[in-house]
């Protein structure tokens, strides 16, 4: 029986249509909590929009699920006399894919967006040296319509505002989530659901539970290290995506032995706990959840960085979600790899006991 509802794929719906980009969450922090709110004891949001559950508060001692709540972006970085307008990145956008691309540019205090799209010379025109031209982050475009800057100013676009791709989720042969932002508000996903399955198997924790969705992970895991040094936590599990490397033009050598559909990944690296991550394969193994293994020879990249690495080392463990063509407009998850990225986390969960002794060498 799949542990993922018509209810909970209706909020994952939801909330990967709206979009929330790096630097301005707050819609999609709004339509998460609105989700969770039935599932958890309070909530709460700091000064910068990461917002999070609690779960059982009170207990001297704090454990943290988490996942980031931003998504890649542009900014308009300059309007140009004729009307058009040139972009720079809002954390790992790709240029490759923009001309052709429908876009929306947000206007703060609007709710709905001006529409534009990222242009591009026909291939008919592009002969002889032209045929080289390729998109750059210095070339790319969007047109709005309009005939000049001082209309594209009198629509309310100014330098600064955020651009997202038009997108919506759908489900590819009733098997993959396929869409934007994907990365990571799938993770969002996951820890809901994992507060849900405790509240609805009446799961009384010996430790407080904070799920937390952080903000502008795609910069630099900022939300990630102000969050930390507000709960303080014992232990982080963190959940993000990684690479299905079994794809096309993928090198399995390089990233390693990654497949959709195949369970989700464990991550060996310096940040990771040891014996956080032999607690968390244990739960897997003990209740016959397939998962992978992947390795990090510097930094994880994730916000599990920022945990372990804050109030003087906190046992960090990475949960990752098998992704196709990440930072795209058809980024797709395996369903099955959803619900056993919550089962895992919850599982692991149950094995966890107040004060966890995680010290390295005991």
């Amino acid at each position: 029986m799949s542990i993922i509802t018509p209810k909970s794929e209706d909020f994952l719906r939801k909330y990967l249509n709206n979009a929330s980009p790096t630097g301005f969450e707050s819609s999609g922090q709004k339509i998460w909590l609105d989700y969770l709110k039935p599932y958890i004891d309070d909530w709460k949001i700091d000064n910068y929009g990461t917002a999070y559950g609690i779960i059982n508060p009170g207990k001297d001692y704090r454990v943290v699920i988490e996942g980031h709540a931003d998504e890649i972006s542009w900014f308009v970085h300059y309007i140009s006399d004729d009307g058009f307008i040139n972009v720079i990145r809002n954390g790992g956008s790709d240029h490759l894919i923009a001309p052709s691309m429908r876009v929306n540019v947000w206007i703060r205090g609007k709710e709905e967006p001006i529409r534009g799209v990222f242009g591009w010379p026909a291939i008919h025109v592009r002969r002889g040296e032209e045929a080289k031209l390729a998109p750059r982050l210095d070339n790319i475009f969007i047109d709005v319509g309009a005939k000049d800057k001082d209309e594209v100013l009198a629509m309310g676009i100014h330098v600064g505002c955020v651009v997202t791709f038009q997108d919506e989720m759908t489900v590819l042969n009733e098997r993959y989530y396929v869409g934007r932002a994907l990365d990571n508000r799938i993770g969002g996903f996951c820890i809901s659901q994992v507060a849900r399955l405790i509240r609805e198997n009446k799961i009384d924790l010996p430790y407080t539970l904070y799920v937390v969705n952080s903000v502008q992970e795609e910069i630099g895991l900022r939300g990630a290290e102000m969050i930390t040094q507000t709960i303080r936590p014992h232990v982080a599990i963190v959940t993000d995506v990684t690479h299905d490397t079994n794809t096309p033009l993928m090198s399995k050598r390089k990233h390693g032995d990654i497949k959709s559909g195949e369970g989700p990944s464990v991550t060996y690296a310096p940040s990771v706990h040891n014996k956080l991550l032999d607690l968390v394969i244990g739960a897997a193994n003990e209740k016959e959840i397939p998962f992978q293994r992947e390795v990090a020879s510097r930094s994880t990249g994730t916000d599990t960085d920022a945990f372990a690495y804050s109030n003087g080392g906190v046992p960090s463990a990475l949960i990752s979600l098998p992704l196709r063509y990440m930072h795209t407009t058809v980024e797709m998850a395996h369903k099955s790899d959803v619900e056993n990225v919550i089962r895992l986390i919850y599982e692991t969960l149950l094995k966890i006991d107040h004060g966890h002794d995680f010290r390295y060498f005991m």
